[in-house]
Order: C-alpha cells, then structure tokens, then sequence
C-alpha cells in the first residue's frame, strides 16, 4: 500500500514535506501581492480632440463614425462614448483574456479606415488609443508650502519635470495632469484688428513665419568648392521664447515705412494653455497628477514605485515646489490584505486549539498544526507557476481551506488513537490498520471536494476569474492536504504518537463519551422512524426554498475603502467662478468633520463630464484604527455627507462610496444605460429619462437615483445667412476661422520655454466676448478687402443643448445610476429598474453595464455552477462506490448545508452575492463530505457481513467525533472571518457568515438525518454486498 511506505520511511515522507516547504517559501517571495486578481474585462479608450466644436458636432462628426467602424472587433462586449465640447472619447470594452495588444492594433487599423472621413483638424490632433484602466489607483499633488508658485506655474513644472517620468514608470497605464502648463498666449483686441483692417489670420500667418525652426544648412557642405578648408553648421535666431519677441514680430509694413506688430493689436503673456481645470489641496492651489494603471499592473508594486521615483525627482524640485499624495487606493489593499492574512492565522490557532480538546494529547494535536501549514505553502507553488497572485480571494481560499485540510489529518489522526486505545496496538502496527480503514474514505473526500470547485474554473468573465480564483487555490490545498494526509500524517503518526494502556481519560473525553453513546441511541430511533423524519427533511427542503427567494441579489459586498468621491454639478452655463465657490463649501464641510484627513478638490473635471460647471473632489479618511465608531465608516460619512451638502442650492452634490472592484465603474451603485432604439431622438431620449427618474423617486426600493451626464443647458446658435454673407463677398471658411481664433483658443505653432516645446495660441480679451452683442461686433474681411461687422450677416439667439451627449453600443443613451434604499440590495434596485423600463413609452430599452452588467452575468451564471457541482460530485461517488443509489444517499445532504447558510445570511441581512455563492459550493462539498465519513463506514460494514441497521449505528458510533472535530475545527477556522472588522471587513463577512451556517446545520442536522437517508436508500436499493479484502497484511513483531 502507498501509505505503508512512508509508515516505514518516514525521513522520505519529511523530505517531501521539505521539499514542498522550500517551494513554497521561494514562490512566496515571487508572488506579487494586488486586491483582486484581473477580475474586470480589458478595456481600451479612444480620445480625440477637436478644438470649439460642440457636443452635437463631435458626436455627428467623430464619434458616428468612428462607432461604425469599431463593431464587430473580435471580443468586443460593449463600448460606450462621449461627445463633449472640443473632444469625444470611446470606450471599448473586452472579453476577460482578451490580448489587449492585438486588440489595439486592430481598432488603430479601424481608426485608419474611417480617418480619411474625419474633420481635418482632428487628423492633424491626432486619435489617441490607450489601454488604461478606468479609475485612479493615486493622485500626486505639486504644492507650494510658502505660495511662492501658482496653480499654472506648479503645473507647467508638474508637466516639464515630473509627469513624463511618471508615465514611464512600469504599471502606470495613463497620468492625467490635474493642471495646465505655460502657453504663449496673444489675447487680440478685435476693435484693434477692424481698426487695422487685420483679421486673426493675418497674426496666424506673421507668426508662423517669424517663429519658425529654420534648417540653414553648412558652410562648406558637400559638395564644396575644390580647396574648402572649414566646415561649420549655419544657426540663426528662429524661434522666439519671451512675450517681448513675440510682442515685437511684425504684422504688417505700411508704405511710409512704420510697421505694425502684434503688440500693437494684442496683448501677448505667458499664460496657461487651458483654464479649464483647477486642482486644489484642501482648499490650497494645487497641481495634481492622477494615475490609472494598466490593465494587468499591479497596484500596491506601481504606487511603491511612483513613490520611489517622485523622491528621486525632488531632489532636483526648485525651492517652494513639493509634493504630497493625498489620495491613494492602495492604502485598502495593502491593510485589506494584512487584516485577511491575520484572520488566517487566528483560523490556524482555533483549529488546532479546538484539535488539543477533542484529542487531549499534544503529541495528536501536534501531527495536524505541522501538516496544515504544508499543504497551504505547497498550495503558494501551484499559484506560482500558474501566474496567479497573492489576494483578497486566493486568501479568503485558504481560510477556507484551512478547516478543509485538517479533515484528511483529523480522519488520520483520530482513526490511529481509537484503535490505539481500544485494541491495544502499537503506534505503527495501529497506523498500517488505520490507513487500510480509511484510504479510500481520504481519496473520496479529496475527489468529492475538488470534484466540487474544479467547475468553477471554467466560467467566463468578471464573475468567472473571481470563482476561478477560489476553485484553483483550494483545489491545490486539497490536493497537497491529501498527499500529506498519505505520506507525511501516517509516518508522524507512527514515530510520534505513544500508547499509554493505562491513561486515565479527561473529564471532556468522559463526558464525549457519554455524548457519542446517548447520541448512537438517538440515531438508533431516529432510523426506526425513517417516514417521520424524511418529513422534517421535506419541511427543511421547503424553507431552503423560501429563504432562497427571498434573499436579496447583490455582486460584491460594498466597503469601507478609507475614501469615498464627491460630485458636485452647477446648472448648465454656471461659470467657473460660480462652481469654484461651491467646491469651497463642499471642501470646508469635509475638512471640519475629525475622520477626513485630506480633500483633493478639481473643478472643471468630474467623472460625468468636463465643464466649468463640474468638479469632483477625492475625500481621503484617516485610518481604519482611527475610526471604529459605526458611523464613522465612509458608508456612514456619505449618507451624513449627502444629507448635509443638500442644504447648497447652488449645485448638485452627492456622494458616493467607490465600488468593491474600482476597474468596473468610477462610482458606485448601479449602472442603468438607457438607449433610444426607436430612433425617436434626443428630446424624446430626455423625455423618457425624466420619466424614469420620477418613477424612481417614488419607488421605495430606490436611493439616490440621478442622471449621470451634463443637464441641456444654454448656447448662442449663431445663424449665419449665407447668401447675404456670399454678397458681401465673405468666404465662410474665413468667417469659421475668425470666429474659431477668437471665441476659442487657436493654435498657432510651438515657442519652446526651459527646454519644452509648448503652445503658442491666440483668443480675444476676455472682456470682448461677454455678451452676444460682443460676439456680433466681430469683424471679417471680404474679398474686396473691406471688413464686415458678424452683425451684418448673422443673427444670435439663445437654444438649449447639452454639453455632453453619451451614446452606449452605438445608440444614443442617458445614464442613469443610483443605489437601493438602506435595507435593500443591489439586486432588489436592479430589479425595480427593470419594472420601470418596462413602463416607458416604446421606442426605448436599456442596458447593464460596467459593476451592474457583471452582477447580472453572475446571477444568470450562478445555478449553473450549482448544478455542475452537484453533477460531477455525484458521478465521482458513483464511480467511487461502484454503485448509482449510494450517492443518492450523500447527496441529499446537500440541502442541510445550504439551509443553514441561506439562513445565516437572512438573519444577518446579507445578500446573495458572489462570496456567498462561493460560500455555498464550499458548503457543497464540505455537506458531502459529512455523510461520506459514515457512508463509506456503514457500507464497508455491511459489506462485511454485518445487518443494516447494526451497520449504520456502529458507522454512527466510530465516526461521530471525527465528523464533530473537523466541523468544529472548520467552524473556528472561519470565525474570525464571520466577526471581523476593520478594512474589508464587509468582504469577510460574506463568505464566513454563510460557511458557518452552513457548516453548522450540516453537522448538527446532518449526523442524524444521513443515516435516515442510508437506510432508506438501501431498503430501496439493497445493491449486492462485496466481501471487504484486505490486500495486505503486515504483522509487526
């Protein structure tokens, strides 16, 4: 027999173990360490950007066209767009393994074929295609402790020195500058330019001329003269660097020999090249670099490394800059990670505290505590070569696997010391008899168990890489726990362990064994009235029933990450100004509450859109240790946040907690796209939103719901005559250009400033674009060389449109995103969303996407995975019994576990979500693996010769502290999963609260129902009895 090698040599069985030992260490180290796996579809993002056109231009122009040509890319799932003022952006979305390598070089190619279609000035931009993922991992803020430098001058230093040393840093898949680094800017005086007869074409022009990078050439450049004796490059004074140069480049030369500069016609400084976003730190100026990673980066390695490389640079930062990060999401990780690390040593020392008082022998106890953390490092070699991480799930797993694994050395172990103490054998002698006993019972719970989550493995997307997660790390432990369980637990056994024949039992072995005779006698009435009690079974298979349609739906638990995001949004056409004295309100509210340690505050930029009625700010809490009062959890701050900031009614403000897997979504809650399919238009598209928020404001179920964009708000349509502005003689291309280079910022050409290369552009003086009659009074010439005022030939009138138009799928869509009320779930919020789509006017439907879309495919996902469970565990008990009725026997046991765990979870209001999926195919196998240890016995007794009912309480008797120890010792190992807290805590409770649950009524239900079920099955079915064959007997003398 293969265990009774390693009985004989045990130094072999030690080597084996120290092989695996050393394995594990070494893999341990080249593990890296992330919150989740890559568990969010692989995403690519196509920017474009085309300066002054509107929302309506950029999505008729660009982005149509370009969502043409993007359908039908291999593994596409869904791509989403936005159109906003001067760029659109498309977002497309993978399959879960999808090389996003090739991915990219096939949608470049698309961009291609769709380029030669797009507007001019958007070729000469530029499309930009970028992998990134979709939230910010951190943000590095520039600061100016002494004010010495401003918001534009820390960003053009942020912007020269620092943030292109940041995207070189490996993880770092897109920094964003929070900020605006230098321009040259022309501010033109358009009553000058009429006055001149000049239009912004001519300054164009003289600038581009006179600020140009000339190749001169050489002296003596070959082929030269015969004789040539020096060769030397040729330099001029090219481009121009200092407002005073470009104030002085000359735009016109009269006839009487006076020029006219540029200086003359406008104002000409070094300014910013963008006004529209400004950072702040607590209230301070501020330039930030937000950092998201790439898809398959590693957070907690690529935040270490920014950190690493932005000390290298200070070094180098000029007196009065110096940088901070103020908000970081790797803090979570990092602690999430030690607190699940921490739980499972607390699992290690219950389960062997709770082996010590069952086996009331330390030599005993001893065996198990070696052989677990074995099997847990072994499992640490398989997800090394495998290219998993270290995580929340592969640590939740072994948890888990912790009160899976000392079952193998539990069965072992305690199957030694009975026949020890009852026959009177020597360790070794009782070794060899214990493992020809209960082998093949080992190999049936390992298959059983990994039989259970190997299906798992095999499910797609988000929800499929958590499961797979879960599966692989507890099938390696389980496959490591077995081999121990054969080789190194029966040699320990053997040397270790001492008979003692006149040992006095413990008061708990005293009262155990009056608990395991009075339990055998319950039994032995329990299966003479087998119709009473398959009756109970029946009760029991009704409240699973109920409980499971009434426990709510949700993805993944939310938690306390130590942040959470605010949104702030002014009515449309409020000034920056206006949003700006807001985003101080909001600021000072959160810096005077005692758990907020800094605020990032953006104004112009918000995750629904850019503008300069947006601004988002990043509430940063202290830590985790610091805040153990219930309300002070950042869930708790954004309910007393959103209450509190209602009262500004300058703006809509509401925050929100960051959803558990931030590469899903931005925000939390759920993420309803609704689409026009009808093509009814974006009036009607309005229309049909609006009647769904108000639906939802009155559904009970619902909290927060709100549209997630920017609000229509006003423009000034200027309607230009055409054929009044042909008649004057005025080109329309002229007037574009005009209009173009005053009311927005036109770029002319590049100046270069402390080494960089940076814009120069040209706009009108603020106080000369105020008022639509400002706009009227400008000027352009006609082909006869006159100037006509923009009043003779256009008319201004006010129209409402939005600043950002959303399409999703290549239909024009609104967001809606929102939360279930206090009380509710995600899936009981999905669900009512659900009833009011259903009530719109036709013409309308909706999708799921981003966190809500995976919540879906995992709800959907989810009974298949049960039922693949339940199929291949119960055809490997087929195979292993050589019989189709027996495990019939094992399997109706299964309903025991899970009414326990749906009802652990009811009483403690949790939802239906993947953990507690995971929870339940645990609790599959673990259920199955109850009824195995009596099953197995009974049916060998029977074999023997021995009448059923005799059988089965004597299987009853011999198993019972087995099956109690191990369950206990389950039980203690997830308990301090079950009552944790700190970060992650929500996640913990999840998966332990079910698996406790469900472990208990798997045991106290199961030891007494199980024999039920074996009786019953084989009065039915009485199979042939195989005589038990021993293949080997070895007699120690």
């Amino acid at each position: 027999m293969f265990s009774k090698f390693f009985i004989d040599r045990p130094i072999f069985a030690w080597v084996i173990a120290l092989i695996i030992l050393l394995a594990g260490i070494l893999a341990f180290r080249g593990l890296p360490v992330t919150q989740y796996p890559s568990v969010a579809p692989p995403a690519l993002s196509v920017t474009v950007t085309y300066p002054g056109a509107s929302a309506e231009v950029v999505e008729e122009t660009v982005i149509a066209l370009l969502e043409q040509e993007m359908n039908g890319i291999e593994n596409l799932l869904y791509m989403e767009s936005a159109a906003e003022l001067g760029r659109g952006s498309i977002t497309l979305t993978f399959q879960t393994g999808t090389n996003l390598d090739l991915a990219s070089v096939e949608t470049q190619n698309r961009i291609a074929r769709a380029e030669v279609r797009l507007p001019e000035e958007v070729r000469r931009l530029g499309v930009r295609v970028a992998k990134s993922a979709r939230n910010y991992v951190m943000i590095v803020a520039m600061i100016s402790p002494d004010k010495s430098y401003d918001n534009v001058a820390l960003g053009s230093f942020a912007a020269g020195n620092v943030l292109d040393s940041i995207r070189r840093v490996p993880g770092v898949g897109e920094a964003l500058l929070f900020g605006t680094e230098y321009s040259m800017r022309l501010w033109l005086k358009p009553e000058k330019l009429q006055g001149y007869g000049l239009t912004p074409a001519d300054l164009s022009r003289a600038v581009r001329a006179q600020n140009a990078q000339l190749a001169t050439g050489e002296l003596g450049q070959l082929p030269n003269a015969p004789g040539q004796e020096l060769n030397a490059v040729i330099v001029t004074h090219s481009r121009l660097s200092t407002p005073e140069e470009f104030g002085d480049i000359i735009v016109r030369t009269n006839p009487d020999g006076s020029t006219l500069r540029v200086k003359d016609v406008a104002r000409v400084e070094l300014g910013a090249e963008d006004y529209s976003v400004r950072a702040r730190i607590d209230g301070q100026p501020a330039a930030g670099i937000a950092i998201r990673l790439t898809p398959d980066a590693n957070a907690l390695q690529t935040v270490a490394a920014v950190k690493s490389r932005m000390t290298e640079l200070e070094k180098f930062f000029p007196k009065g800059v110096d940088w901070v990060v103020p908000y970081e999401t790797s803090q979570f990780i990092d602690i999430s990670i030690r607190e699940v690390m921490k739980s499972l040593v607390e699992a290690l020392l219950l389960v062997v505290l709770v082996m010590y008082l069952f086996l009331g022998n330390v030599r005993a106890t001893l065996i198990p505590a070696i052989v677990i953390p074995i099997a847990l490092v072994g499992a640490l070699v398989g997800l090394y070569l495998m290219g998993y991480s270290i995580n929340v799930l592969t640590l939740f797993a072994m948890v888990l696997a912790i009160g899976i694994v000392v079952d193998d050395a539990i069965v072992v172990v305690e199957n030694v010391e009975r026949i020890m103490t009852t026959e009177g054998l020597s360790a070794r002698d009782a070794t060899r008899k214990a493992m020809d006993q209960i082998v093949g019972a080992i190999i049936a719970i390992t298959l059983v168990l990994m039989a259970v989550f190997i299906p798992m493995a095999f499910f797609s997307g988000s929800t499929g890489a958590i499961y797979r997660q879960f599966a692989v790390t507890l099938v390696l432990t389980m496959g490591f726990s077995a081999l121990m369980a054969l080789t190194l637990t029966p040699a320990l056994c053997a040397t270790m362990l001492r008979h003692k024949v006149a040992e006095k039992r413990s008061k708990f072995g005293e009262f155990f064994l009056r608990f395991t005779h009075g339990y055998t006698g319950m039994v032995g009435k329990v299966i003479s009235r087998t119709g009473r009690y398959l009756l109970v079974y029946a009760a029991i298979l009704l409240a699973v029933g109920g409980l499971f349609a009434k426990l709510p739906g949700s993805f993944l638990p939310e938690e306390d990450q130590g942040y959470f995001i605010s949104i702030i949004q002014l009515p449309a056409g409020a000034t920056q100004d206006r949003t700006l004295e807001v985003l101080s309100q909001v600021e000072q509210f959160y810096l005077k509450q005692p758990e907020v340690e800094r605020v990032v505050g953006v104004a112009g930029f918000s995750f629904f859109g850019r503008g300069q009625n947006a601004a988002i700010t990043f509430v940063r809490l202290k830590g985790w240790d610091e805040r153990k009062a219930a309300d002070s959890s950042s869930v708790a701050l954004v309910r007393k946040a959103n209450m509190m900031l209602f009262r500004i009614k300058q703006a809509m403000i509401f925050a929100v907690n960051p959803p558990p897997i931030p590469e899903l979504a931005a925000v939390g809650g759920f993420d309803f796209r609704l689409q026009d399919r009808g093509g009814m238009g974006r009036e009607k598209l309005l229309e049909a939103r609006n009647i769904a928020l108000g639906m939802a404001m009155q559904n009970p179920v619902l909290a927060g719901v709100r549209p997630e964009g920017q609000e229509a708000g006003p423009q000034l349509f200027l309607d230009i005559d055409r054929l009044k502005a042909e008649t004057l003689g005025v080109s329309i291309a002229d007037l574009n250009e005009t209009l173009q280079s005053l009311l927005g910022a036109a770029y002319i050409n590049d100046f270069v400033h402390k080494g960089r290369v940076l814009r120069v552009q040209m706009q009108a003086e603020a106080d000369t674009r105020r008022t639509p009659d400002d706009i009227l009074k400008v000027s352009v010439r006609n082909k006869q060389g006159g100037m006509v005022q923009l009043s003779e030939l256009a008319t201004a009138k006010w129209i409402a449109g939005s600043p950002k138009l959303d399409r999703y799928n290549g239909l024009p869509a609104m967001k809606i995103a929102g939360g279930p009320a206090p009380g509710r779930s995600t899936g009981e919020a999905m669900a009512a969303m659900q009833e009011i789509a259903d009530k719109l006017p036709p013409g309308f439907g909706f999708e799921w996407s981003g966190t809500s879309r995976e919540e879906m495919q995992s709800g959907e996902q989810a009974p298949m995975v049960f039922a693949v469970s339940l199929i291949v565990v119960f055809l490997c008990l087929a195979a292993l019994y050589e019989s189709w009725s027996i495990p019939f026997a094992v399997m109706l046991v299964v309903p025991l576990g899970v009414f326990g765990s749906v009802l652990a979870v009811t009483l403690r209001d949790l939802p239906n979500d993947v953990y507690f999926k995971v929870g339940l195919i645990a609790i599959i196998g673990l259920s199955a693996k109850n009824a195995i240890l009596i099953i197995e016995f009974a049916r060998r007794l029977q074999d023997d010769g021995m009448e059923l009912i005799d059988a089965t309480l004597e299987a009853c008797r011999l198993r019972f502290r087995p099956i109690l120890m191990t369950s206990i010792a389950f039980i203690a190992g997830v308990t301090p999963l079950a009552i944790s807290t700190g970060a992650g805590a929500q996640s913990r409770h999840a998966i332990g609260t079910g698996v406790m649950g469900g472990m208990l009524t798997a045991t106290v239900l199961a030891v007494f129902l199980v024999p039920v079920f074996f009786v019953v099955i084989r009065r039915i079915f009485p199979g042939h009895a195989r005589k038990h064959v021993e293949h080997e007997e070895v007699h120690h003398e």
